[in-house]
């Protein structure tokens, strides 16, 4: 079984994670994407990002029923910040009989050669590409496992998402209807 690994924060999980999430779990050779919520990124601050185990929540109510993506909190027991590389040697000790892939933005493969260990992941993993608007996606795009996906995209980020969230504006329709009812009930982002 060859499973897609969505790295991501996912402060909160919106429709653009989604879509991307379904579009190459169902359009390419892909079994399953797990979708992984990451503690910290070490090019990120942590202080924006909610607590680990309400992102979890969100992203498994974002997925919903889907038999093809399911959420992962596989980085939350391992040392922070998270690197890729660590992650991957944890999950094939843990599941030796499926092959793993990396899902990544345009944006990412062409900051790749700055992740650590970048050319060991690049020579055992296969990454599956989705184009962001206006990047170059550099060097490795040509990289033989590298594998470029015609997406679609939304222009959403969660950082948008939060803000409106603080500024008490409505963000239905950005998330999925379950987390929209979740974080209207919920403190979650209304506070420093």
């Amino acid at each position: 079984m060859k499973i897609g690994l969505f790295f991501g924060s996912f402060n909160p999980i919106h429709i653009g994670h989604l879509i991307i999430a379904n579009h190459v779990a169902t359009q390419t050779d892909l079994d399953k994407v797990w979708m992984v919520v990451s503690p910290q990124n070490p090019f990120k601050p942590k202080k924006t990002l909610a607590k680990d185990h309400d992102r979890l929540h969100l992203v498994r109510l974002g997925i919903g029923d889907n038999p093809k993506i399911e959420a992962s909190n596989v980085e939350f027991s391992l040392p922070q910040p998270s690197y890729t590389v660590d992650t991957l040697a944890v999950l094939k000790e843990k599941y030796p009989d499926k092959e793993f892939a990396l899902i990544m933005g345009g944006d990412n493969l062409q900051s790749f050669h700055l992740w650590k260990n970048y050319e060991q992941i690049l020579s055992q993993h296969d990454i599956y590409v989705y184009k962001r608007p206006n990047t170059d996606l550099g060097d490795l795009a040509t990289h033989p496992r590298v594998r470029i996906c015609e997406a679609p995209l939304l222009d959403i980020s969660a950082t948008y998402i939060r803000e409106c969230i603080k500024a008490r504006k409505s963000i239905r329709y950005l998330v999925p209807e379950p987390v929209w009812e979740y974080l209207e009930g919920s403190r979650m982002y209304r506070e420093n």
